[in-house]
């Protein structure tokens, strides 16, 4: 039924798109002698091409579960505080860009750093064809910068890997029996005030067939913090599955990726130009603000585009 609402929503997406080229073409041949209502119309068939070059784009979402809500982890590579904080930008970035595409972001766990930044954080990103739009993002991210952790102000080069997955849309998909899991609980360690220091809200949940561990220490109720652990926990086990049934890892994930040289998809240089460069589509743009402040769309676009290519060779 999901499945069926999807596909009707999008032939009327395209018939009333083709109704209004029809209304436009019929009142530019009655209007044909007015100069101000054929500007107008001018301005109706750019907004229209616009809107059809945006649903071209849905044709590259071809995947089985482009379609669904989408969990983000951000990794900070090696080297320390400055790869954390790298981390911690990229986190940022993520969620202004949710937010301007007006999808709902949540973040469900988080490591903080040692000095600044994080290690590592989860976040569950709500909205359609959240994981179409976001398994571009997913590999290894390169800051290029002058540190601000560093006293002689040395140019330094920071990695975070980024991985996207599906959310497991429920029980029936993925199947954890009581017995193979093992519920801990602990102190949280991250921002709460006393609440979280004192009790022990914080979840780690071990899935033992597959060896599988998933953390929240998020939120301040415990209920609250076990329920976001097994939603992790399902898109975890619903990805082995993926790749079991695709037979190839490649094809959610992708091979194992080390956050380090040589493996970067995308490279953000502010020193000593500033640019952003994606190494695959080799898109590029020198408003570097406006990409960390979530402004990834012409990225995201690109990618499909090139994905759209490759598959029509």
């Amino acid at each position: 039924m999901r499945q069926l609402a999807e596909k009707k929503k999008t032939v009327q997406r395209w018939r009333g798109l083709e109704k209004k080229l029809a209304d436009i073409a019929e009142l530019m041949t009655i209007s044909s002698e007015d100069a101000a209502i054929l500007d107008e119309l001018d301005k109706e068939l750019a907004l229209l091409a616009s809107q059809v070059d945006e649903f071209e784009l849905q044709t590259a979402f071809s995947g089985e579960y482009d379609d669904r809500n989408a969990i983000l982890t951000i990794h900070a590579g090696a080297g320390g505080t400055e790869s954390q904080d790298w981390a911690e930008m990229l986190m940022r970035m993520y969620l202004r860009w949710a937010e301007r595409r007006g999808f709902e972001a949540e973040i469900l766990d988080t490591s903080p750093g040692d000095e600044a930044g994080i290690k590592r954080v989860v976040i569950a990103v709500k909205g359609d064809y959240a994981v179409g739009y976001l398994k571009s993002e997913h590999g290894v991210h390169r800051l290029v910068r002058l540190s601000p952790f560093d006293s002689d102000h040395a140019r330094h080069t920071s990695f975070a890997l980024v991985e996207v997955m599906p959310e497991a849309e429920s029980d029936i998909e993925v199947n954890i029996k009581p017995d193979d899991i093992k519920l801990e609980t602990f102190r949280s360690s991250g921002p709460g005030g006393q609440h979280m220091q004192k009790t022990s809200s914080a979840v780690r949940i071990t899935h033992l067939p597959t060896g599988i561990i998933v953390s929240c220490q998020s939120e301040r109720s415990q209920h609250m913090n076990k329920e976001f652990a097994f939603k992790i926990l399902r898109s975890r086990l619903l990805e082995l599955e993926i790749e079991k049934r695709e037979a190839e890892k490649a094809k959610i994930k992708g091979k194992r990726i080390d956050a380090g040289w040589g493996n970067q998809i995308r490279s953000y240089v502010l020193h000593p130009y500033r640019m952003v460069k994606d190494h695959r589509t080799g898109y590029e743009t020198s408003n570097t603000e406006a990409v960390l402040d979530g402004g990834l769309d012409d990225f995201i676009n690109s990618y499909l585009r090139f994905n759209m290519g490759k598959q029509g060779k």
